[in-house]
């Protein structure tokens, strides 16, 4: 069988096509067999873990809007919140409820219908038999291009209403399959998320009155508080808001309401009326899925997208345990998650400035700190040379009439060496001088031989005046310190002379 453009006329074939029992979730799990189809689907693109379940467009796998819906109104927010309306309390036993994963889980639908659909599909692209003369195979070819494309009705037999074509069945080229983060939050976190048609900022502003409004749609009650838990951006001006309803019970205990319950409540017909006066466009749970759950999904390809496609986008998947691979049906899906990636890649680089402003921030607190801890070390010497010079007078006072020590001698030959170094011609007082000598001579070349004066750079010559003014600063300070010992050393001595007149003088 060959649906190929510029196939001879006499080329048909008979689609001899199967399909399972498909469940309840737009058509999700259908399994459609064709024989000896010579379609080549598109390989599927690896995009971005970009938007969850929610909001997409993709009828087929239906996870847009009933993800984690409750089929009809059963599941009521308990017995009663407000005056009909709770979430039923910690002392009150609830009945088990059928949560329907949006459909998908529900009971098969009539298999006959779909085969049906899919052989009349397969008869208006393979063998029309409208005309009974060569313009069907020319008819056949135009409902092949429109089977491709995804759009349009294909006539195939007088008798037989004609196929709508829709981007959903299976000889749709424009198809790929991409890949979803699954929600890891559990049904008694409680998350509900709000899609509301309008800006962030506007959301912000007036987030308090928001929360007013949902506590007034739930009736009002005053044990049920209403918690945003984060607010995001969406493409197209739209607002993610995710909440939670916090149930407090007479004797002082909260629970969160679980989000299952609140979604189901939020599906009623005239609560959602009142959220779509708010703004709201869509809404569904934050859930995460159970490991039957996740088999299925995998197990039975969507509607129109093939086995083996299918199979090989489950092989290809970087992360099957945070991951789940979604079919992308129609440009305008695929633009939506470009859209998302395009969003994601924004808030990521706002993030990154974020970081980086503080980063440089950091850095200019290590900059100053760093300069504290210079001026303290500085400080710290000035303090330390003061406490020595203390330390010097009251151990002159304290050894005031005894003789002089060993340690005390070995102290002034070791001062008497460094006087001796300082006052050495090739040392620091030499190269002083005859720095000094250098210097005045090339100022008077210079005053003679105006024509032949030579310069230094600026910045070399501030270094060089720098250098030699914290080399005149620190002979300075030894100086000084070497005057104060010579003058401390004199004291010792003229005491020890006045010692040895006294005695001298109460022996005679």
């Amino acid at each position: 069988m060959a649906f190929n453009f510029g196939a001879p006329a006499g080329t048909s074939g008979t689609a001899a096509a199967t399909a399972a029992p498909a469940g309840g979730f737009g058509g999700f799990g259908t399994t459609t067999t064709t024989a000896g189809s010579a379609f080549s689907f598109s390989a599927p693109a690896n995009t971005g873990t970009t938007g969850l379940f929610g909001g997409t467009q993709n009828k087929g796998f239906g996870f847009g809007t009933g993800f984690g819906t409750t089929t009809g109104s059963s599941t009521g927010l308990g017995t009663g919140l407000g005056t009909g309306l709770g979430f039923g309390g910690f002392n009150t036993q609830q009945q088990p409820q059928q949560t329907t994963l949006g459909g998908l889980f529900s009971q098969p639908t009539q298999a006959p219908t779909q085969s049906n659909q899919l052989i009349n599909t397969a008869s208006a692209l393979s063998a029309p038999t409208l005309l009974g003369d060569e313009r069907d195979a020319i008819l056949a070819k135009w409902n092949q291009l429109q089977a491709f494309w995804g759009t349009g009705k294909g006539y195939f037999n007088n008798n037989i209403p004609p196929v709508e074509f829709t981007q959903e069945n299976p000889f749709c080229r424009f198809k790929a399959v991409g890949y979803s983060c699954m929600p890891n939050n559990k049904d008694e976190d409680g998350l509900v998320v709000l899609v509301f048609n309008k800006k962030e900022t506007d959301i912000r502003s007036q987030q308090q009155q928001l929360v007013e409004s949902l506590h007034k749609v739930l009736g009002g009650n005053q044990t049920l508080t209403v918690n945003v838990e984060g607010i995001k951006t969406l493409p197209d001006d739209q607002t993610e808001v995710v909440i939670y309803v916090v149930e407090r019970s007479p004797n002082g205990t909260s629970r969160r309401v679980p989000a299952t319950t609140l979604y189901a409540h939020f599906e009623q017909t005239n609560i959602k009326t009142q959220l779509q006066q708010l703004g709201v466009t869509l809404s569904m749970t934050r859930t995460e899925l159970s490991p039957a759950q996740i088999k299925q999904l995998l197990q039975n390809p969507p509607a129109g997208v093939d086995p083996i496609i299918w199979e090989q986008a489950k092989v290809d998947n970087p992360d099957s345990e945070k991951l789940i691979p979604v079919p992308m049906v129609g440009f305008k899906e695929l633009l939506r998650r470009l859209k998302v990636q395009d969003q994601m890649t924004k808030q990521h680089q706002t993030r990154l400035d974020i970081i980086s402003e503080d980063i440089s921030e950091l850095q200019k607190n290590q900059t100053t700190t760093m300069a504290k801890i210079a001026q303290y070390k500085r400080k710290l010497m000035d303090l330390s040379h003061r406490t020595l010079q203390v330390l010097i007078k009251q151990e002159i006072q304290r050894k005031s009439g005894y003789a002089i020590q060993a340690d005390e001698e070995q102290l002034r030959v070791q001062l008497d060496t460094i006087q001796c170094e300082l006052n050495a011609p090739t040392q620091f007082k030499g190269r002083l001088n005859e720095l000094m000598s250098q210097i005045r001579m090339q100022n008077h070349f210079g005053a003679v031989k105006s024509e032949e004066r030579y310069y230094i750079d600026a910045d070399l010559l501030r270094e060089i005046k720098q250098h030699l003014k914290q080399q005149q600063e620190g002979l300075s300070h030894l100086i000084s310190i070497i005057k104060d010992d010579l003058e401390d050393i004199k004291l010792v001595e003229h005491g020890l002379n006045e010692t040895i007149h006294v005695r001298g003088g109460g022996f005679s």
